[in-house]
């Protein structure tokens, strides 16, 4: 019976989902117009289930690239109207069209000037007529068996909010790195970590001049612990790397006379190295694909600014 209900619940929310696409139309980009053209925030606002959608709608705004808040109507005709500013807009939700709380708000919002957006099941209601675009999220019906919970409504409604914030995030031309920038927190936060946020740098950075001999190379790697060191020329740029296997091989070969050599003579030159501003998870991939342990970290004229290990990426669980 409950398996029954589930597959019924989801037929009618994916068949409301399917109808909203078909009646997408010229609205749609009136809609995402007005919203790029906001120069202040897009201040959400709904009461009860569309309350709650709008919520999600204002976080997802926020979090790619579109500045914006959520105003509890009725909180706002008890003194939070003082948060909508010239420079804003505004976007209702209201599937009836007929919410009090936002009506009450209309006054105000016409009288700062701010371009209205309206989510509604009913585009010929009042809050609909008041607004200067107006998308349509009716259903046919409720998932709900009795046809009253909001449902299948409040699955129209955030999917159409879902599609104005990516349309938006397209047309910001907003990257990853802008999207790391607003995520620092949690497991996502994680994966789009830079570089430059992980790497071994400064006093902590393996670091020996081409020049010098190997017992001090060897005392540079020991010093820092990362089976490697960085090799600068004489303007400190990248010459090379050496590594723990390198040295191994070195000594195999050539015994103690390995100790009267300079490393700029048997290094690796060229090796592989990464931009401060990319993301961990580039870098895993990087390390994990050619099969080795270290990036050097350099900048645009080639100087190292950090060493970043593959058990620093590990220990994130990135993947």
């Amino acid at each position: 019976m409950s398996l029954h209900t589930a597959r019924r619940v989801l037929r009618i929310e994916a068949e409301a989902l399917g109808e909203l696409l078909l009646r997408l139309d010229a609205s749609f980009e009136q809609a995402a117009d007005l919203l790029i053209a906001c120069k202040g925030r897009v201040v959400v606002t709904g009461m009860g289930k569309s309350g709650l959608i709008g919520r999600k709608i204002a976080a997802t705004f926020s979090s790619t690239g579109t500045p914006s808040a959520f105003l509890h109507p009725a909180e706002a005709i008890h003194g939070d109207l003082g948060m909508l500013m010239r420079d804003d807009m505004v976007l209702a939700v209201s599937y009836g069209g007929e919410t009090e709380e936002i009506i009450a708000l209309l006054e105000t919002i016409k009288r700062l000037g701010l371009r209205m957006v309206t989510l509604t099941g009913h585009p010929r209601s009042t809050i609909a007529v008041a607004s200067d675009v107006v998308l349509d999220v009716s259903v046919k019906e409720e998932a709900c068996s009795l046809n009253l919970a909001p449902t299948a409504s409040t699955t129209a409604t955030m999917a159409m909010g879902d599609a104005l914030a990516i349309a938006l995030l397209d047309r910001r031309g907003f990257s990853t790195g802008d999207f790391a920038a607003l995520h620092p927190g949690g497991r996502l936060g994680k994966k789009l970590l830079r570089a430059e946020n992980l790497m071994h740098a400064g006093q902590a950075m393996p670091r020996v001049a081409a020049a010098a001999k190997m017992p001090d190379v060897i005392y540079e790697m020991s010093k820092k612990g990362l089976g490697m060191t960085t090799v600068v020329d004489a303007e400190g740029c990248l010459a090379g790397i050496l590594t723990d296997g390198d040295l191994r091989r070195l000594m195999q070969q050539r015994g103690a006379e390995t100790l009267n050599l300079v490393v700029g003579g048997c290094m690796i030159r060229n090796p592989q190295t990464i931009a401060p501003g990319e993301l961990a998870g580039a870098a895993l991939r990087m390390m994990e694909e050619r099969k080795i342990t270290c990036l050097v970290v350099i900048d645009a004229e080639r100087r190292p600014l950090g060493v970043l290990h593959l058990h620093d990426l590990w220990t994130l669980e990135l993947f």
